[in-house]
């Protein structure tokens, strides 16, 4: 025979271990959400496209507004034949202009040993250029002495 209230305790202890459950899952998916710090100009909007599309695809982003963003871009090593907007540091590499959310991924779990990645200028339909008709671009694995094709996109796709 149960006990009265048998069935109130069962349902209380059930839900206090789904809620842990869930706490606990909510917990571990925001400590492996990579962070990327993206330095930027406060005049420039293209910048905050682009953390949107990485926000929009699982990135904590923060955002440090300069001025001085040449600084920035000489103490992260970008070639300024690869300078573009806007400078990232994430996982202790350098994200240099709109290189996709994909390529990064792809950076972070191949893990080369570069400085990181740069898409030069500001192509047509890259993330956070989006309008018009989007055209095909590389994305540059870079060292100090040395420039690679990562890969070729088109928008945010590989192609």
């Amino acid at each position: 025979m149960k006990p009265e209230g048998y069935h109130y305790e069962r349902r209380a202890i059930l839900g206090l271990i789904a809620s842990a459950v869930a706490t606990l899952a909510t917990s571990v998916r925001a400590e492996s959400a990579p962070t990327i710090k993206v330095f930027k100009d406060a005049d420039c909007n293209c910048c905050g496209a682009w953390v949107e599309h990485l926000r929009a695809h699982g990135f904590v982003a923060t955002i440090t507004e300069t001025s001085e963003m040449q600084a920035v871009k000489a103490r992260s090593g970008v070639p300024k034949a690869l300078s573009s907007c806007h400078t990232a540091e994430i996982a202790g590499y350098v994200v240099e202009g709109h290189v996709p959310a994909h390529a990064i991924q792809r950076l972070l779990a191949e893990n080369p040993q570069a400085i990181g990645l740069a898409v030069s200028g500001m192509p047509i339909g890259s993330p956070g250029m989006e309008g018009g008709r989007p055209v095909a671009y590389d994305v540059i694995l870079f060292e100090q002495d040395r420039q690679d094709v990562f890969g070729r996109y088109k928008a945010d796709r590989p192609v």
